[in-house]
């Protein structure tokens, strides 16, 4: 087929990306982004197939088959609270499609046409070296957002290590670029990759996960452009960096709103606790439990009514329970809003997703920059499993390993329901200040028993 009609079509399938990406920045247009992406994958797959028939239709009509049984399954049988897992599996089947292929263009010298070697070489050492450390850094997110995995080394030790096995990755790289001919150079490399990945995660705590997702999905996306490097197809080398870009500025937003470096998330890192105020001594005798039937009597008045969600919303799978409380609020008059920061739950976007698959309508979600000013008017807040994006000592204490990490200024509201099972501290590990403030009560059960619950007690007044 002529390649300038090949070339149209990955650029025409390279605008959609992009529209694509631009729709997805906004929950009003989020499903028509997703769609024209899809729209724009399925165009340059059809394209690169009438391009170049590498293998037999057959071989990729079986593959295809075999993929979407797999995707069918998981998408029947996922629930959504376990998206952040499957996010981060996705990531690692990306990196490791990248290094196979990089392997097969190492094991088939001068089987692509009108590729020059030494970008072959180049490219897939590159693809096989971020595909691979991509691939088990996925898999140990995967196995710490399942719980399956709560090993987390720290300290210099574990950093020698990361850091020797990534150089060793690069010095054989290197090697095998100039000597092309020692695939054991190679094969190493991507056993240096697997180590660095695995590594490199493994350190990182389970609350960070929100950032290591971001960072893993750009280096997904440019473990796929180096593959495009190594097959010359250019609309793999743009959707690969595509992905890359925005997955990396993800990972740079993230960071800001825990007012933390990428290097502490990676290292574990989270600053040294103010061992002056142990939890027991912050939180005896000033902090206030509650009831249901208390609860329910304050918004018997309340007029606006703010929802936080956090984990704990997710992990007791509240936000169907949540939707029904606040159409309820809402028969009897008030208004409701739910404000969202940018790290609560374990991937990017996961308190917008549980609520969108409640049918919470995208126009009573506050993003935090938003929100913020509106909470001294709000009559009561509840917040559901959130803590240290909540918590004043982020503001009001200098000496708090997590000062300067922009909250959620629930403190303000008139009143503040805290929904959690027990007094245990979020992930930085120390006490959350608003637990003992005057205008906070404390709800302790499951947010889902609790959300019912109050709801059954406000029909009932």
């Amino acid at each position: 087929m002529d390649s300038n009609l090949i070339n149209a079509a990955y650029l025409v399938a390279a605008v959609l990306f992009i529209l694509g990406l631009k729709g997805l920045t906004s929950p009003r247009t989020a499903v028509r982004g997703n769609t024209l992406g899809a729209m724009g994958m399925l165009l340059a797959m059809v394209a690169t197939l009438v391009d170049k028939q590498i293998v037999s239709f057959e071989l990729i009509a079986l593959g295809i088959a075999i993929g979407s049984v797999i995707g069918i399954i998981w998408a029947v049988k996922v629930q959504m609270t376990a998206m952040p897992q499957l996010v981060a599996a996705f990531n690692g089947f990306g990196g490791g499609a990248s290094a196979l292929v990089a392997g097969a263009a190492a094991l088939m010298p001068g089987a692509i046409a009108g590729v020059p070697a030494i970008q072959v070489h180049v490219s897939s050492t590159l693809s096989a070296f971020i595909g691979a450390a991509t691939l088990s850094g996925s898999l140990i997110a995967w196995a710490k957002l399942q719980g399956l995995l709560y090993w987390q080394p720290r300290g210099f030790a574990i950093r020698l290590c990361s850091t020797g096995s990534a150089l060793v990755g690069v010095a054989l790289g290197a090697w095998y670029v100039i000597h092309n001919e020692a695939l054991w150079a190679f094969a190493a490399l991507s056993v240096a990759a697997l180590v660095y990945g695995l590594l490199l995660t493994v350190a990182v705590g389970g609350a960070d996960m929100p950032v290591i997702i971001a960072l893993l999905n750009s280096c997904s996306g440019l473990a796929a452009a180096a593959t495009g490097f190594v097959l010359g197809n250019n609309v793999l080398i743009i959707s690969g960096s595509l992905v890359g870009a925005s997955g990396f500025i993800l990972t740079q937003i993230m960071c800001k709103a825990m007012n933390r470096s990428l290097w502490d998330v990676l290292s574990g890192d989270l600053g040294e606790a103010a061992a002056r105020n142990p939890q027991e001594d912050v939180y005896s005798g000033r902090t206030k439990s509650t009831s249901p039937e208390e609860v329910a009597l304050l918004f018997e008045t309340a007029r606006i009514v703010t929802v936080v969600p956090g984990y704990g919303m997710a992990v007791a799978q509240a936000q169907h329970a949540v939707r029904d409380f606040a159409n309820l609020l809402e028969a009897r008059g008030a208004e409701v809003r739910y404000a969202i920061h940018p790290v609560a739950g374990r991937m990017p976007g996961h308190m917008n997703v549980l609520l969108a698959e409640a049918d919470v309508p995208y126009d009573r979600l506050y993003d935090m920059d938003t929100v913020n000013p509106l909470f001294a008017e709000t009559d009561v807040a509840i917040i559901l499993g959130a803590n240290d994006v909540v918590n004043p000592a982020a503001r009001d204490e200098p000496g708090s390993p997590i000062y300067g990490m922009p909250i959620l200024e629930v403190d303000k509201s008139q009143i503040v329901v805290v929904v959690k099972r027990s007094l245990s501290p979020g992930f930085a590990g120390i006490p959350n200040l608003l637990f003992t403030r005057n205008n906070t009560l404390m709800l302790f059960s499951d947010a889902k028993q609790a959300m019912q619950d109050v709801s059954r007690e406000i029909r009932e007044l």
